[in-house]
């Protein structure tokens, strides 16, 4: 059984107090846990959804500050999930696209769809931090 049998699980403690409310959305169980765990040693407070149907329930269960959603889900798109998030928690979430394409047309599909900033796969530390960094000082 993988350690992150859970549709929605959360990554935090006490001490990662201060930081941003996050929602990861993520099928590949392996990359969902590495991110949380990354962001969670940066300081952050996580929950992780395996598919857009437990993202969006978790988003309206704790709306986050912001979400990580990839592009390639099994039942809805990520670009169906960011177009749900924007009907009903607005402009009050920060929404990161995370893909393996980064095409032109791609990036400009993701900010149609509502998304705020469109990352290649793996986005690197210093670019996650540098985004978070300026969603927790807000």
């Amino acid at each position: 059984m993988p350690l992150d049998a859970n549709p929605i699980s959360e990554a935090n403690s006490p001490e990662s107090s201060g930081g941003c409310q996050i929602l990861l959305i993520e099928d590949n169980a392996d990359s969902r846990m590495s991110m949380a765990l990354l962001l969670k040693l940066v300081g952050h407070q996580v929950v992780t959804a395996e598919d857009g149907k437990h993202g969006l329930a978790a988003a309206r269960a704790a709306p986050p500050d912001v979400v990580f959603i990839d592009i390639g889900l099994p039942d809805m798109d990520g670009f169906e999930v960011a177009r749900h998030l924007r009907t009903f928690l607005k402009e009050n979430v920060y929404l990161v696209a995370l893909t393996g394409f980064n095409a032109p047309e791609d990036r400009q599909r993701a900010l149609d769809a509502g998304f705020n900033v469109h990352l290649t796969k793996p986005a690197d530390l210093k670019t996650l931090e540098e985004l978070l960094a300026s969603r927790s000082g807000r």
